[in-house]
């Protein structure tokens, strides 16, 4: 048995273990275990920079989200745009959608993505802008646009559905012209809402359905008012602190008359949000979840739970009331309670072993205004799988407003009842996994609907849809390029499976497209490879450490995933498992689970090389896989030199096929997932860590940086101001850029990280899973957990010394630029020409465009901040003053003839210069 390692201020002696085992195949495995030891190396917990000791607080994250705005504004690399790469055939997870009423007047609609922020239109569609998008966080809760006050739009942050994917909010927001600019209105320790919901005549009584912290207990949950549009809130239900409030209704004609959901959960990093001691027999059951009622407008409160199932077995509640008769009210509880037990060898719908199978979707119907209530609909197959084996991430119900016994239920399928929940029905012709339906009080008949495939309308009461694909909230968990050429990019999307798109830059690198993108292999949860010389040959990992080879060109798929011994105990792999092609030896594979596992012949045969890594914590072991590698890194310099880092908090190093692990976690946080491990490929030594504190209800940032195989570590993370932090890489052109993905945008540092600036025009704030650098074309790919796969051109990144940054003028290399085939009617597009400048300070400048005669042909402006600078020019030269242009169709381009021209650029009687050529495609 290994013992672990505490970091302290005491030391355990050396230990060394050596030992052989047999594996499979007849093969056999040699690994040695060092644990870091000595007293220099040994660091204590008070040691720490502060903010790897605690958690940061909701007052420290806004804190720093405000330091985060200021190096926006200030960043001298604000003038890097970033491109969409789509895809633009689908769309992503929406939580919530709130509609303009009564509708014909207005056509808006506001969208809350997962990961987006919120979309908006005011024409039924047809267009779409994004109105949050400089937020702390971009995950949101619920939409509610005030009755009286179509100007006033609330939003509560955090969605409440407890996904996989889920992040975390920052309270509650107010609009008061119509989501053109946001005030930050406190509760900010909720972290997940369920509901907002306005008084329909007085705009400044709010009411918050307040969920709570999705992996810690806490006091900030239930429901809160406020009756001065949000200066000061009161708690007015509070049942304890792993109870929350996930629903809210009110009385459509008092507005006095309240009802509230409160949903008793507990999430921990290896088991999803269900109610344990249901499945447990256990006599500590959960009591919490309920209906509750107030007819004093929330001032007090009373719970309502006679005829519904026990308290033991009630899960997330849904709540609804019937417009058309408002004594009608409908609950729609997840019900724990034990069916029958589950067919030998039965698994979830993520390859799990299954339990017993529990009652699931439950209707319940008061006709007494909650007093009572009738189970309406039937025990059997039909509900059991309206939830499928995650219920709790739905909970919606909605009655019909002109028919009290028609309804709705939103599951994985969207399911109507026209007979008061006794008999249901599935509507088809949309995405599955539904959050939300708005149906038009003026016509049952229009539906707008939201799930994890997007938004939907239908003008015919389900039959047919419209789906909004226009809304580009994506959802991605990862990327990686290929080498063809053109070059492909490769990722996976929550929900819809893995994609792949080819990145045109045939109109130039600043006029990449968002296209629509093709299916790839892999499914939703999934990391790819791509062989480097035969871009045919990809891999993608899938759910828990499945891995799979797949030739494109034929089509054929081969599982490659390690076996295991007969009776020896099943493989622990994360959901989106770690795997990597050595930079050395494109056969060769590293596999991560909770061993590393190497094969040396593309996977059709597997060495298990290490021990278990993680710290193989029973009590740690439940329903979702944990306690498994997460990071794996091999040094491009040297082949063996491999890294590796778990969810709980381990990070080793293995320097040599036969040097055994050593364990190199002592400086670092404990307990913290770790994201990212990059070996240099400058410096042997050299090795960069992130780490993800998110799954520990921690916000902060965590970077490390070693310049000794990982014996000591520096923290890299003063300067990022808001985390947490999921992604490194290493630039593969200077040794001395880095760049961070983190949950709210890029971070770029020029000095090896010791100074971090974000990398924010065109991007806003989202959540960024993942980068990557294609090394032959210079370009960043960002795959973002709510806004989409973007691009960004960093070649003059890639050139910045010292020496530049320090000067005050400094032009780059300039792109050339190409005349169209046909200089009038359709068609006729130039390539601009793209001049790149660095300035000293924010002096404004002139570039002038001079021919071979020396004659100025164009005058550009530049200047107004220090930093990097794009300056395109469109190849038209200037006219002489009283020459005609033309209008309309006729409008004369006057572009310059091809030939070779400088750009001079003139600032404060500084001048710098460069050549560039005019063609024609």
């Amino acid at each position: 048995m290994f013992w672990r390692f505490v970091a302290s201020a005491f030391v355990h002696p050396f230990a060394v273990i050596c030992f052989m085992t047999a594996a499979s195949d007849g093969m056999y495995l040699l690994f040695r275990v060092v644990r870091t030891t000595t007293l220099a190396l040994a660091v204590s917990l008070s040691a720490l920079p502060a903010s790897a000791q605690d958690r940061m607080s909701a007052t420290q994250r806004l804190a720093e989200f405000e330091r985060h705005r200021e190096l926006v504004a200030v960043s001298p690399f604000r003038g890097l745009p970033w491109q969409r790469l789509g895809p633009t055939n689908i769309s992503g997870r929406v939580t919530d959608i709130a509609v303009t009423e009564p509708r014909g007047e207005t056509y808006t609609m506001y969208v809350g993505a997962a990961g987006g922020g919120i979309w908006k239109t005011v024409n039924e569609g047809v267009t779409w802008i994004p109105v949050f998008t400089d937020e702390v966080t971009a995950s949101i809760g619920d939409i509610a646009i005030a009755a009286s006050d179509h100007d006033q739009v609330w939003v509560g942050t955090g969605e409440a559905n407890i996904f996989r994917s889920s992040h975390a909010g920052a309270g509650v927001y107010k609009s008061t012209d119509a989501g053109g600019s946001w005030q930050h209105m406190g509760l900010s320790e909720t972290q997940t809402i369920g509901r907002v919901v306005i008084h329909p005549l007085n705009p400044d009584v709010v009411w918050v359905a307040a969920s709570g912290h999705e992996y810690r207990d806490n006091p900030d949950r239930g429901v809160y008012r406020t009756v001065d549009g949000g200066k000061t809130w009161e708690q007015v239900l509070y049942v304890d602190a792993m109870t929350g409030a996930i629903d809210l209704a009110i009385h459509p004609e008092d507005p006095n008359t309240l009802f509230a959901a409160t949903w008793q959960r507990r999430r921990a990093k290896f088991n999803d949000p269900r109610n344990e001691p249901a499945f447990t027999g256990s006599d500590d059951y959960f009591t919490g979840s309920g209906v509750w009622k107030s007819t004093d407008g929330g001032s007090t409160w009373r719970q309502i739970n006679d005829g519904l199932v026990e308290a033991r077995y009630r899960g997330r509640i849904g709540l609804d009331i019937a417009r058309s008769n408002p004594d009608v009210v409908y609950a729609f509880v997840d019900n724990y309670e034990i069916a029958r037990d589950a067919e030998e060898g039965a698994t979830d719908a993520y390859g799990r072993p299954r339990g017993g199978i529990i009652r699931g979707a439950t209707v319940f119907r008061s006709d007494d205004g909650g007093e009572s209530w009738n189970r309406t609909s039937e025990y059997n197959a039909y509900m059991e799988n309206v939830g499928g084996t995650y219920g709790w991430v739905f909970g919606q119900i909605r009655v019909d407003p002109n028919d009290e016994n028609k309804i709705y239920l939103m599951g994985v399928q969207l399911h109507v009842s026209e007979d008061a929940g006794r008999t249901f029905e599935r509507i088809t012709g949309t995405h599955v996994d539904h959050h939300g339906l708005w149906i038009d009080p003026s016509n049952s008949e229009y539906l707008v609907n939201n799930n994890d495939g997007g938004a939907y309308v239908s003008y015919d009461g389900g039959e047919h849809w419209r789906f909004f694909v226009e809304i580009p909230v994506v959802t991605f968990f990862n990327v990686n390029y290929d080498m063809g050429d053109p070059f492909r990019v490769y990722g996976s999307v929550q929900d819809h499976g893995s994609f792949s798109a080819e990145i045109d830059m045939s109109q130039g690198r600043h006029a990449i497209p968002a296209v629509d993108w093709e299916n790839a292999p892999g499914g939703e949860g999934s990391h790819h490879a791509i062989d480097p010389i035969d871009a045919d040959i990809v891999y993608s990992a899938g759910f828990y450490g499945s891995i799979s080879r797949t030739d494109i060109g034929t089509g054929e798929s081969t599982s490659i995933m390690p076996q295991v011994e007969e009776g020896a105990d099943p493989l622990r792999g994360q959901w989106l498992a770690h795997f990597i092609l050595s930079p050395h030896n494109a056969d060769v594979i590293y596999h991560g689970m909770n061993y590393v596992f190497r094969s040396t012949d593309r996977g059709d045969t597997w060495m298990r090389i290490s021990p278990d890594l993680s710290d193989n914590d029973v009590n740690r072991l439940g329903d979702i896989q944990f306690q498994t590698i997460t990071a794996l890194a091999e040094s491009p310099i040297t082949q063996g030199l491999l890294y590796a880092g778990t969810d709980d908090g381990h990070v080793w190093v293995m320097q040599g096929p036969d040097a055994g692990w050593t364990e190199i976690t002592s400086g670092m946080h404990e307990d913290r997932f770790t994201t990212e491990i990059v070996a240099s490929q400058y410096d042997e030594s050299t090795v960069y860590v992130t780490q993800n504190g998110r799954r520990s209800d921690d916000f902060a940032p965590y970077v490390w940086r070693s310049t000794d195989y990982g014996q000591n570590w520096v923290s890299l993370s003063e300067n990022v101001p808001t985390g947490p932090v999921n992604i490194i890489r290493e630039d593969p052109e200077n040794q001395n850029v880095l760049y961070l993905g983190t949950d709210v945008g890029v971070y770029v540092s020029t000095d090896r990280g010791d100074t971090w600036m974000p990398l924010e025009n065109g991007m806003p704030s989202t959540f960024v899973h993942d980068l990557i650098i294609h090394p032959r074309e210079d370009l960043l790919v960002a795959a973002t957990h709510g806004q989409g796969m973007l691009a960004l051109d960093i070649r003059q990144l890639q050139k910045l010394t010292p020496e530049i940054m320090a000067s005050d003028v400094h032009m780059f290399e300039a792109e050339d630029g190409f005349l169209p085939a046909q200089v009038r009617g359709f068609g006729a597009q130039q390539q601009s020409a793209w001049l790149h400048v660095w300035l000293g300070d924010e002096s404004d400048g002139v570039i002038e465009v001079r021919n071979e005669a020396a004659e100025v042909v164009a005058r550009l402006s530049v200047g107004g901040f220090r930093g990097l600078h794009e300056v395109e020019w469109n190849l038209e030269q200037e006219l002489q003053p009283g020459a005609p242009r033309g209008r309309g169709f006729s409008r004369r381009r006057n572009y310059v003839p091809p030939g070779s021209y400088a750009a001079v650029l003139q600032v404060n009687g500084i001048e710098s210069s460069a050549v560039f050529t005019v063609g024609r495609r």
